[in-house]
């Protein structure tokens, strides 16, 4: 996908290093994981709601409606 080697990632680092400072960069590290791990958890949200919708009904769900 991305062809990034350790030195494309060390420049990068540096750059943001440079814009943001030092003391910005756990903070802004602690707000990329929590958005990374609320996006994960909004991904298996919808993936139990669709095997939800697709799996067949019970027996019992059957005879009510």
């Amino acid at each position: 996908m991305f062809n990034i080697g350790p030195m494309e990632i060390m420049i990068i680092f540096l750059i943001v290093l440079i814009i943001f400072g030092p003391k910005r960069l756990p903070e802004m590290g602690k707000s990329i994981g929590k958005a990374i791990r609320e996006f994960k958890n909004a991904g298996r949200e919808i993936e139990r709601d669709i095997t939800e919708a697709l799996e067949p009904k019970s027996e019992s769900e059957k005879k009510q409606g």
